[in-house]
């Protein structure tokens, strides 16, 4: 091996993984993790006693962040899970173009323009509240590369 081919990094990503592991009897219920490849919201727990072979059992039911698709999964209770990094943030709506895409004001002022107007009840809300001039926050839920509309905040005026 030569010296220059031990030290060829190219990568374009921070180095900040999307997931860390955590011990499934660490993890809980309202907290998240990862099911079959998707940051889950973790809605129900249950742990069987040790058998004879010795590991207690974690059961576990998530709802897919994104999607609300429910996901179930059984792991020893010693064994290490992924959990998903989760990064909720506030941005207010600026605008909506015809494409169905939100124009959103970050914390600098700076304005993002990647996101969609999401399906069902949270879009028609946006819609609404756009189309009546309202002023209002959106939540930005972000995990494992993925990034999303979850909420809908209404600000009211501080005179």
């Amino acid at each position: 091996m030569s010296d220059n081919e031990d030290t060829d990094f190219q990568s374009g990503e921070s180095g900040a993984s999307a997931t860390f592991p955590q011990q499934c009897s660490a993890l809980r219920k309202n907290g998240y993790v990862v099911i079959k490849a998707r940051p889950c919201k973790i809605v129900e727990m249950s742990t069987s006693k040790t058998g004879k072979h010795g590991h207690a059992k974690v059961h576990l039911v998530g709802i897919d962040i994104f999607s609300g698709k429910k996901y179930e999964d059984i792991c020893p209770s010693t064994h290490n899970m992924n959990v998903p990094h989760v990064v909720r943030r506030d941005l207010q709506v600026v605008d909506i173009n015809d494409d169905g895409y939100v124009s959103l004001m970050e914390d600098n002022g700076d304005t993002r323009d990647d996101l969609k107007v999401p399906e069902g009840e949270t879009g028609k809300e946006i819609m609404t509240k756009f189309e009546k001039g309202e002023n209002f926050n959106v939540t930005v839920l972000k995990a494992m590369g993925e990034e999303t509309i979850i909420a809908v905040k209404t600000l009211t005026n501080k005179d």
